[in-house]
């Protein structure tokens, strides 16, 4: 079983060989002995010869992957000795294509499999055809069965090679992109931090060192006493908030220092929500608290804002509308979390005399923004005021999204997740020509012209090969016609003549003098013909009953 599992974790390489890749070479293995099995039948194969061509283009077919410069060879040798095996070689020849790393691994492999195809199939013909012929045609069928589809497979392959390394790189700009961005951000929130630290942080300690030695005078009234007992728990509630703050600025989280866990006032979250309501009710203020949805964890800065539009809410209602009922409710909807607070018309004059920067609905929006939320504040029928925020669940750093790529378009966060780190060295092998310089350009193009020049003079060949072979084949001289004397035995005449007539004279014994009845007829071409262009001179040989019974020279106008 162990051996089983390791012939097949080898038998497919380096690649995923999933259930569906099987099915597919599977698909192509059977279209492939189908179509072989129809060549054994046109070259009148025995029934052994079509199950080992079957064989071998099914095991060739499944072995590709694994040894595609093997098998490569492999189907072009055999493909002089079994021809059921020829049409593989264009499932072969681009499995190559795409699998040799390296253009001179590529170019041994093909040109070793071009060189078993047409020495084996001289080999294998020789005593039937003329080698010239053999070569002309085996290398004008491996042009078109092997290279052109190798160099399609190649050509697709290089290029979804370069794709996949130019999104890689561009992909890696922007990561350390949006990392450059994301230092410069933290080095700034740490120097903003660090003034609030060392400017307010001592205003701050000063108040609170201050008020707590008024609270031990003897000479102060109990009513003063208290009121210095509120400003001092004001400043301590101040630094502790302040300390917060520059925790966020510096980390991006909350993060209460070691020690002070106890010493801290209620979570500046979702979870001290409640805690500001209910100071609100004690300070004589109607409010109401109302939750709906499944409560989900929100990141620590969406937390933190929805804290602050419930404080900043509650603050402009103290302020512009005291009195009136007050209503916080907490939506959580399935990608946000909705925080609301309304409030009825005001039940008397506003507060006057109160320290307001006119920013605080801005900096809730600003806020909110960040986190990749939004906040909305406006008045209601009936004279109220509802402000809205909306925050996700996840909180994503602004500006992530507004980093444009090297194409103009704007960073996808899932196609650069999940993606296995690029083989740098196998690319720049397969994308590069070793020894290239600045010429490699013009000597690559010299290269495709040169072999197209030669692929011309190979087909020229081939068809000034097969002309010659048909007027060889067509052509007799006047002595030969006049020796073939009426009543002569049919063999012995036809073995005077060329084999076959070939293409140049088809169709000629039907436009000369009538046949006699019964006869069967061959024509071939004189060999000095006249001198009027587009007539050919013709000599027919018509036999019955084993004999010639008559011939004709006429003229053909073609």
């Amino acid at each position: 079983m162990a051996k089983t599992r390791a012939g097949r974790e080898w038998l497919k390489g380096p690649e995923p060989w999933t259930r569906r890749m099987l099915a597919g070479d599977l698909a192509i293995g059977s279209v492939a002995v189908l179509l072989g099995l129809g060549v054994e039948e046109l070259d009148r194969g025995s029934g052994l010869r079509m199950l080992v061509s079957a064989a071998v283009v099914m095991a060739l077919t499944l072995l590709r992957r694994r040894l595609p410069a093997a098998t490569l060879v492999a189907g072009a040798a055999l493909g002089a000795f079994l021809p059921g095996t020829v049409l593989v070689t264009t499932v072969l020849g681009w499995s190559a294509g795409r699998r040799i790393i390296g253009v001179g691994r590529a170019g041994a492999a093909f040109t070793l499999a071009f060189f078993a195809s047409v020495g084996l199939g001289v080999v294998h013909e020789w005593s039937q055809m003329r080698p010239l012929l053999v070569v002309i045609f085996t290398t004008l069928m491996f042009l078109a069965t092997t290279v052109i589809p190798g160099l399609a497979s190649r050509y697709w392959s290089q290029r979804r090679t370069l794709l996949s390394a130019l999104q890689e790189r561009n992909g890696q700009l922007l990561r350390e992109r949006a990392m450059v961005a994301g230092q410069a951000r933290l080095r700034e929130r740490q120097r903003i931090a660090q003034d609030m630290h060392d400017s307010l942080g001592h205003q701050l300690a000063l108040i609170s060192v201050h008020t707590g030695a008024l609270e031990v005078d003897p000479h102060l009234t109990d009513r003063q006493l208290e009121a210095v007992g509120v400003l001092r728990q004001a400043s301590v509630a101040a630094m502790h908030e302040l300390r917060e703050v520059v925790g966020i600025l510096r980390d991006g989280v909350e993060a209460p220092l070691p020690g002070e866990e106890a010493a801290q006032p209620a979570a500046r979250g979702v979870a001290g929500i409640a805690g500001v309501v209910e100071a609100a009710r004690g300070a004589g203020t109607d409010v109401r608290l109302t939750a709906s949805g499944e409560p989900r964890p929100l990141a620590a800065a969406c937390d933190h804002a929805a804290y602050r539009v419930v404080q900043e809410a509650l603050t402009n209602a103290y302020k512009h509308a005291p009195g009136a009922p007050i209503t916080v409710e907490l939506r959580y909807e399935d990608d946000s979390l909705v925080v609301e607070i309304a409030n009825g018309p005001a039940a008397g004059p506003g507060v006057g005399g109160l320290v307001s920067g006119g920013q605080g609905l801005t900096g809730l929006r600003e806020r909110a923004r960040l986190v990749g939320g939004m906040v909305h504040a406006g008045a209601v029928d009936g004279g109220g005021f509802r402000v809205a925020g909306v925050l996700p669940y996840g909180a994503e750093p602004a500006g992530a999204a507004d980093v444009a790529d090297d194409f103009g378009q704007q960073a996808q966060a899932q196609g650069l997740r999940g993606v296995p780190p690029m083989d740098w060295s196998v690319v720049d092998r397969e994308l590069s020509v070793p020894g290239r310089t600045r010429t490699g350009g013009f000597a690559l193009g010299c290269g495709i012209a040169f072999a197209a020049v030669v692929l011309l003079v190979i087909v020229v060949g081939a068809g000034v090969a097969f002309l010659v072979g048909s007027m060889d084949d067509s052509v007799i001289d006047r002595t030969e016609f006049e020796a073939a004397q009426v009543g002569a035995a049919e063999q012995a005449v036809r073995d005077r003549l060329p084999s076959s007539g070939g293409f140049l004279v088809e169709g000629a014994a039907e436009k000369g003098p009538p046949r006699p009845e019964g006869s069967q007829c061959t024509a071939r071409l004189a060999r000095d013909q006249p001198g009027a262009l587009g007539t050919d001179l013709v000599f027919r040989f018509c036999f019955k009953d084993g004999k010639l019974v008559d011939k004709q020279a006429y003229e053909v106008k073609q």
